[in-house]
C-alpha cells in the first residue's frame, strides 16, 4: 500500500473532480495529462474555488513569467524559504520541480538543507540571502539589501520578484502546514 493511499492528503475536505467547478476540473485534468498525476496542492485548494483561482493566478504570474530569474532560480527560492518554514509539501514538490528545471538531481537537496554550502553561484547565494531576509525580516529590508543584489546584477524589478516569491510561498507554506497537505509520492522520484 502506498503512503498516498494510507494517509489523507488534507485535514480539510477534498472535493472530487466531479464536485469541482468546470474551470478548476479542466485545469487539474490538463496538469494530470502533462505530469501523469494531479499534485495534491490542487486538490486541497479546490476546497475553496475562489481562493484556488486567486492563488493559481498569482502563482502563475510569479513563477511562469520571463525575466532575469530563471525558472530554476525561482524554484530555488521556493525550496529554501519553504524549508525554513518547515513546509514538507513545498520542499518535496518544488524540490522535484527544481531537479527537473535545473537538470541536476543533487541541487534541490543541497539548497533545502543549507543553500550556503550548495553548488550554486555567488549570484544565486545573494538571491537566496535576500529571499530569506524577506521571509523572516522583511521589516529590516533596506536600500543596502537592494545594493547588495545590484552587485550581482539584479535590478529593482528582480528584487521585487525575489521578494514576491518568498512572500507568496510563506503564505503557501502556512496553508500547507495548517491543512497537513501531503506530498504526492511521485514527487520523491522526479528528476533523480
Amino acid at each position: 500500500m502506498s503512503a498516498q493511499a494510507q494517509f489523507p492528503i488534507s485535514r480539510f475536505p477534498v472535493p472530487t473532480l466531479e464536485e469541482m467547478p468546470d474551470d478548476i476540473r479542466e485545469r487539474l485534468l490538463a496538469v494530470q495529462e502533462k505530469a501523469g498525476f494531479i499534485p495534491n496542492v490542487f486538490l486541497v485548494l479546490a476546497h475553496r474555488p475562489e481562493e484556488f483561482r486567486a492563488f493559481m493566478t498569482y502563482h502563475d504570474a510569479l513563477m511562469d513569467k520571463p525575466g532575469a530569474l530563471t525558472k530554476a532560480e525561482r524554484e530555488m527560492i521556493v525550496v529554501v524559504t519553504s524549508n525554513a518554514n518547515q513546509c514538507q509539501y513545498c520542499v518535496v514538490a518544488h524540490g522535484a520541480i527544481l531537479r527537473v528545471r535545473a537538470k541536476n538531481p543533487l541541487l534541490a537537496d543541497q539548497v533545502a538543507i543549507n543553500y550556503r554550502k550548495a553548488d550554486i553561484t555567488p549570484r544565486q547565494t545573494a538571491m537566496l540571502d535576500f529571499a530569506m531576509k524577506v521571509a523572516f525580516e522583511a521589516y529590516a529590508v533596506g536600500d543596502n539589501d537592494l545594493a547588495a543584489l545590484a552587485e550581482h546584477g539584479f535590478d529593482k524589478e528582480d528584487a521585487w520578484d525575489i521578494a514576491a516569491i518568498a512572500a507568496f510561498f510563506g503564505m503557501s507554506n502556512r496553508l500547507a502546514n495548517v491543512t497537513s497537505m501531503r506530498p504526492n509520492d511521485e514527487f520523491y522520484t522526479m528528476g533523480r
